[in-house]
């Protein structure tokens, strides 16, 4: 989750439909804080795109597809990427079950394999999956992925000499909101994560000490403002929410190189910071 990002996935608000008012109009339902704004959340987006093709990433986009909803742009929680193949998700919120099956579709046809699909009735969302290292595997359970979904996990990745281990979720706001472990936990490179350490629980923050991680906090303040959310481009470079300043000044303060875009119209609003807008696919 920290090498350095190769290619990645993503799906742009006029791609999720964000200026289609049918689709709009469902933002309560998705847990939005109001009506999207097209136009703002589209700007935001190609800043983003920017700061990755800085970075050194080949950007690919989905395809439009007539059963997205705006949740679509956060493409994470969708599919997971490993040594062995595309793991398609089966994701816990129900607009987004179909978004699985065509993140398949799209890497087979760019000669990536899909590797497995989770099936009924467990549920994952990539969003609550950390790997700690090549071989270990955390994995939040909560309202988005169930204890079925992480035993199917468990089962997938044994044979490939994969630990998988589950971490509690603390209830939050209720299963109205998204809370996934990566909004509690970014791995920043191989022994350093940024975390909202009052909201993890007991036993994931022992286990990160018992494997020597170094924890950065973030600022209180900027909790609602995804400060957590932080996508690592490899080499000790980030992508943060411009937002929030606080947070990401102690990132440099740490010694990373913090790259920003602006994010109150496409993260804050919908709940999905640059870990969420992403899914990677190639690593060095």
């Amino acid at each position: 989750m920290v090498g350095t990002l190769q290619r990645v996935l993503v799906c742009s608000p006029r791609t999720a439909g964000w200026n289609q008012p049918e689709r709009a109009a469902r933002w309560r339902d998705l847990g939005f804080l109001h009506a999207p704004n097209f136009d703002v959340a589209q700007a935001q987006h190609d800043a983003l795109c920017r700061e990755l093709t800085a970075a050194g990433a080949e950007i690919a986009e989905l395809p439009p597809a007539p059963d997205f909803s705006l949740d679509a742009v956060y493409t994470h929680d969708a599919s997971l990427a490993t040594d062995f193949g595309l793991i398609v998700m089966r994701p816990g919120k129900s607009n987004r079950v179909s978004e699985g099956a065509l993140h398949g579709s799209f890497c087979t046809a760019r000669g990536i394999p899909t590797f497995a699909t989770i099936e009924a009735p467990g549920t994952t969302e990539a969003g609550d999956i950390v790997w700690l290292d090549s071989k270990t595997l955390l994995i939040g359970c909560g309202y988005r992925t169930n204890a079925a979904g992480i035993a199917q996990m468990r089962a997938l990745l044994a044979p490939k000499g994969v630990e998988v281990l589950s971490a509690p979720l603390p209830y939050g706001s209720g299963p109205s909101t998204c809370l996934h472990l990566m909004s509690l936990i970014s791995l920043l490179d191989e022994k350093t994560a940024i975390v909202d350490l009052p909201w993890l629980c007991v036993e994931t923050v022992e286990l990160l000490k018992s494997r020597g991680f170094r924890l950065i906090e973030i600022d209180d303040s900027e909790r609602d403002a995804l400060a957590c959310n932080v996508l690592a481009l490899g080499e000790k470079r980030l992508l943060a929410i411009a937002e929030n300043r606080k947070t990401n000044e102690r990132l440099r303060q740490a010694g990373f190189d913090v790259r920003t875009f602006p994010g109150s119209e496409l993260s804050i609003n919908g709940g999905g910071g640059p870990t969420c807008l992403t899914r990677p696919f190639v690593r060095a």
